[in-house]
């Protein structure tokens, strides 16, 4: 069988390697991403995250391809430890349990190695239940074949998280990791505390996107100043007032430690017992993600962060595929 997957205590998020439409990518970014991941490797953040869906237009693949190309150019330490995680998604046209093997091929392809955790991108629960069970199955087929050593879900809340855990346990296959947006500005702290604590008791890593929320908890945004570009300004402006007592609180513990606000969100994420996966374009934010590392929130100003968090009037806008 396929040997253990080993996850470090913090990943990165490719979700902008390749992604014009939010992120203003374009190829001659491509040195300044290599310089992020050789850093990232370097300071044991082994785990990427990536998808088949990542790139726009005919960048399509786009993340994958520079991640194949990364890691393979990559000398120095940790290089054994690289885990490439991508997700599959549930694409229409996607109905058989072959159509995720073959996925799966493309993505090896276009990275020059076997994925090491595959993940279904989201649930189809809510609009086509019909076209899962399939999809579900072709991810098994992955880990019994050994093309894969891990398998992993996306935007699965409890309830079909244990569906599929059923599901998958009669084939004897494991359920790595589950990822879904956790921030201090997700839902919090109903749903994710009862996604972690299933977690907990079914042995499955729980890994955090958006641990930044698009970048409003870096506290590099306010209300007076420059919004982003796009959707993510049109966002930023609807949920900065409602957040201010969230970023103060930050704030106040980011000085009293002498770290950044971004770094304090992160630790945060860290401190619950998930693994963050703060995206990354430029080297100077992969460095201050790195941050986060080798330290530690006390109990007390979890708790004072909790507080002001379930203060928060605004939350971050679920993803629509997250299923219940």
């Amino acid at each position: 069988m396929s040997h253990k997957l080993s996850l470090p205590t913090m990943g990165c998020g490719t979700w902008a390697w390749g992604n014009r439409l939010l992120w203003g990518y374009n190829e001659s970014m491509d040195s300044q991403l290599q310089a992020v991941f050789d850093l990232c490797v370097s300071h044991s953040v082994t785990l990427f995250d990536t998808g088949d869906s990542y790139g726009t237009g005919r960048l399509n693949g786009r993340s994958e391809k520079l991640l194949g190309r990364f890691s393979k150019e990559y000398v120095g330490s940790n290089k054994n430890g690289i885990c490439i995680a991508t997700k599959l998604a549930a694409y229409p046209w996607r109905l058989t349990r072959q159509s995720m093997v073959s996925a799966c091929k493309s993505s090896a392809q276009r990275l020059g190695r076997n994925v090491d955790l595959v993940q279904m991108h989201w649930s189809t629960a809510n609009y086509a239940p019909w076209q899962e069970g399939a999809l579900l199955d072709g991810l098994a087929d992955l880990y019994e074949q050994g093309l894969v050593n891990g398998v992993g879900l996306s935007n699965y809340g409890p309830k079909r998280l244990q569906w599929v855990y059923e599901r998958f346990a009669e084939r004897g296959v494991p359920i790595s990791t589950l990822q879904v947006q956790y921030s201090l500005l997700s839902t919090y702290p109903v749903t994710q505390l009862e996604l972690k604590e299933i977690c907990d008791e079914l042995g499955i890593e729980l890994i955090a996107y958006s641990p930044l929320a698009l970048g409003l908890l870096t506290g590099k945004y306010s209300e007076k100043g420059r919004f982003p570009n796009g959707i993510r300004g049109l966002l930023f402006r609807q949920l900065l007032p409602g957040i201010r007592p969230l970023l103060a609180c930050l704030r106040e513990i980011a000085e009293a430690k002498n770290k950044t606000i971004s770094q304090v969100a992160i630790n945060w994420c860290i401190s619950k017992g998930t693994i963050p996966i703060p995206g990354a374009k430029s080297v100077e934010q992969a460095r201050e993600n790195i941050g986060a590392l080798g330290w530690q929130l006390d109990a007390g100003e979890v708790a004072e962060l909790d507080n002001a968090a379930v203060g928060s009037s605004k939350k971050m806008v679920q993803n629509i595929f997250q299923t219940k």
